[in-house]
């Protein structure tokens, strides 16, 4: 006798799925798109606050960085501001979106002791954000601070238009 093969049995469930339909898929594609509109400004706003920051901190850096060799030295040092090599140009190099303004002599000059013999004030900007970012060298101690600057940042910097800011 020949033997018939068992019955199979159907599984209770939804039908499998061939995919989404194109209506779905437009619709995925429209809310995606619509809400890296309404990321994109704010990424980018704070893209600029970052950049801003990195190239402050970079500044501060630099003096205490040279300040520091003066001191193990035990002599008289120099941190060259413009020029090839300077400062000025390092900074447009690693943050070509930062608009850098200041008023300080080509050399900042510093006593074997570490005191900042030449002062001045540093302004940077960005595009896409509010924040204006002041480094200001206090004169005769070479006191260092850095805080919000709230004047045209066009203009030639001034130490008293920098304000501390409570973030920092």
């Amino acid at each position: 006798m020949a033997e018939f093969p068992p019955a199979r049995r159907a599984i209770p469930g939804p039908a499998p799925s061939s995919g989404h339909t194109l209506p779905e898929l437009l619709l995925a594609v429209a809310l995606l798109a619509i809400l890296a509109a309404i990321a994109l400004p704010s990424g980018q706003g704070a893209l600029a606050r970052m950049r801003v920051e990195a190239a402050s901190r970079e500044v501060v850096l630099a003096i205490e960085r040279q300040r520091d060799r003066a001191l193990r030295q035990g002599r008289s040092a120099t941190l060259a501001v413009e020029g090839a090599g300077g400062l000025v140009e390092q900074l447009a190099a690693e943050h070509s979106q930062v608009e850098l303004r200041h008023n300080l002599p080509a050399q900042l000059r510093f006593s074997a002791n570490g005191l900042l013999i030449d002062g001045g004030t540093v302004v940077l900007a960005a595009a896409g954000t509010p924040l204006r970012r002041c480094v200001v060298w206090s004169l005769p101690l070479g006191v260092l601070r850095l805080g919000q600057y709230g004047a045209d940042p066009a203009a030639s910097p001034q130490a008293g238009q920098c304000r501390p800011d409570p973030t920092l």
